[in-house]
């Protein structure tokens, strides 16, 4: 029998304007918009750090980390080169001519927690069982590179448990309460998606954890890479999971 092919819902514009339509879900979603001008504006002044991300891509390329200074100069970060900028009209030219005429978003900056000086995120593998019930079959600690602004295995990223991640910032007790909220909120979004994408059957969500442990959808991928769940030293997610996506692919 022939593999279900994988939803391609590429644009991150779209899956956002999506998922804005729960009310359970929004308020999760942290500040987007697209990039221009006048967003910008506002929005660095309003939030004082910004992520300026590509509409469409993968792996964290293109990603930007944009903040105003207390003096009230800017900086950007893309990749481990930082620019500073004394006005806002260069750090705007400097930024539109970063992102070439393509199409970008701006979205509020969450401040990720930290382990060993290294933020991380949280990765909520969501799949369809075999019995037609959305499920969340793993979660994984995503430790980003030191020296870079994103998390994602591709770019320096460190698959990690989110034991070892969240043990100086929560007792056990409250990581076992947070591990079922994230999980609830994985299916919610899933089925919530299914709605207008009927043939999905996996979604990988990307949340970040700000100081107060409180959780910010980043991004919602369609394709999530399975593999990092073998990353880990106990193996019983990673063989749930591609248990799940076997299934699927011989449909």
């Amino acid at each position: 029998m022939k593999a279900r092919k994988a939803v391609s819902l590429q644009s991150k514009w779209l899956k956002t304007k999506l998922l804005l339509q729960s009310a359970s879900i929004r308020p999760y979603i942290p500040d987007t918009r697209r990039f221009t001008r006048r967003n910008l504006e506002q929005m660095i002044y309003s939030y004082g750090m910004i992520y300026v991300k590509p509409e469409r891509g993968t792996y964290g390329n293109g990603v930007i980390r944009a903040e105003r200074g207390g003096r009230g100069g800017f900086t950007y970060q893309y990749e481990e080169t930082v620019r500073h900028f004394d006005t806002f009209d260069s750090f705007h030219q400097s930024l539109a001519k970063k992102t070439g005429g393509r199409r970008y978003l701006i979205q509020k900056g969450i401040h990720l927690l930290k382990h060993k000086r290294r933020r991380f995120d949280i990765r909520v593998m969501v799949q369809l069982s075999p019995k037609g019930v959305w499920e969340a079959t793993g979660i994984i600690g995503r430790l980003g590179h030191p020296r870079k602004i994103v998390t994602n295995y591709h770019s320096g990223g460190k698959p990690t448990s989110i034991e070892t991640l969240l043990s100086t910032h929560l007792p056990a007790q409250r990581l076992t309460q947070l591990t079922g909220e994230l999980s609830t909120l994985g299916v919610r979004m899933a089925a919530h998606m299914q709605k207008t994408y009927p043939k999905i059957v996996q979604i990988g969500v990307d949340v970040g954890l700000d100081r107060t442990l409180t959780p910010w959808i980043i991004e919602v991928n369609m394709n999530p890479d399975p593999y990092i769940f073998n990353q880990l030293k106990d193996k019983s997610m990673y063989k749930k999971v591609m248990r799940y996506r076997r299934f699927h692919m011989k449909k």
